[in-house]
């Protein structure tokens, strides 16, 4: 069908309270945002650095609190089409991106207007969604997952021993490592959010004499050597797959579609004044981001139909802001 990108961008609004309000009950207090990536860092009552304004009037106690709300844009990035946003979806700033791809792929696969590929960024993307993405939706989620590290790479003529140099034989349930040692220990844990991973430990005995161990390990509990966490079978496979792929020139060619929303970012922001509104409470503020997106819709549209090219629609804001300085 289609392919997409998510788009996220701070937007306030003002919430005045006439009588003190429990901390827990104001939400984020102050926002530091980078427009052009798209992220925000909301600091939170409670927090360092957090921040609560308050006035007296009418011998009331008036507090007001800077909600932070951030929206999250879906558009086509067909090469040969317009590129109109498809969703919309408005959450509380604390909301992390990777609790919205579900509800995207949802939001999207209610309407029919699922694409076969969707292009995020690293924050809406882990193992698990992207399997969930094609299980659930037959979507192919891009994006870059994290990198396979260990020990940050100190000496580059004799790498660290990453995840990729040990091999996993998931029905033994043993981990071999490349000196022919075998795991002594595997334990299924969840973490503290409730994801489910596998543990496993090699013998000391088998690690203190190993050549390679500076590059592998540096355990010192006296009953351990070295350690591995892995994700459960079928993410960590995914997972293996998706950091071997995205190292290639045709991954990267593939992800460069994305590169389109840094203008939808600025489009958005400086036509449609999308990182303020004026309105009170996420909902209304929600129809704002909506009436945004359909205001750029038309702009495109528009543009389409004149044969003006995509780059010029988007850029033209800028230019009339030069003019006008």
């Amino acid at each position: 069908m289609i392919s997409g990108w998510s788009i996220d961008a701070p937007n306030r609004w003002w919430l005045p309270r006439t009588r003190p309000a429990p901390k827990e009950d104001i939400g984020s207090t102050t926002c530091t945002s980078n427009v052009a990536s798209g992220t925000s860092s909301v600091c939170t009552p409670g927090r360092p650095g957090s921040e609560i304004s308050s006035q007296t009037r009418c011998d009331l106690e008036l507090e007001v609190a800077l909600c932070v709300v951030g929206v999250h844009y879906t558009e086509t990035c067909e090469p040969e089409a317009p590129h109109l946003i498809t969703n919309v979806e408005t959450t509380n700033a604390t909301v992390n991106d990777t609790e919205v791809t579900a509800t995207v792929h949802q939001r999207m696969a209610v309407r029919e207007l699922a694409p076969d590929e969707h292009v995020v960024d690293s924050g809406y993307i882990t193992a698990a969604h992207i399997l969930a993405a094609r299980q659930d939706h037959d979507i192919d989620l891009i994006g870059p997952v994290g990198l396979d590290t260990h020990h940050g790479g100190r000496d580059p003529q004799a790498p660290d021993l990453t995840q990729a140099a040990f091999t996993t034989d998931w029905e033994a349930k043993k981990v071999t490592c490349p000196q022919g040692a075998t795991s002594i220990s595997w334990s299924h844990q969840r973490k503290a959010s409730g994801t489910p991973l596998v543990r496993v430990h090699f013998a000391l005995a088998d690690c203190d004499p190993c050549p390679l161990k500076a590059r592998c390990t540096k355990a010192a509990n006296g009953k351990w050597g070295r350690s591995l966490t892995l994700l459960p079978q079928d993410q960590q496979q995914i997972l293996e797959q998706r950091r071997a792929e995205q190292q290639t020139d045709a991954w990267k060619e593939r992800y460069d579609a994305r590169a389109g929303v840094e203008g939808t970012i600025s489009q958005a922001v400086r036509r449609t004044r999308l990182q303020r509104t004026p309105y009170r409470g996420q909902d209304k503020t929600h129809l704002a981001n909506v009436l945004s997106a359909t205001a750029l819709n038309i702009i495109r549209a528009a543009a389409w139909l004149n044969g003006t090219p995509l780059g010029t629609t988007r850029a033209s804001h800028l230019a009339r802001l030069t003019l006008a300085a």
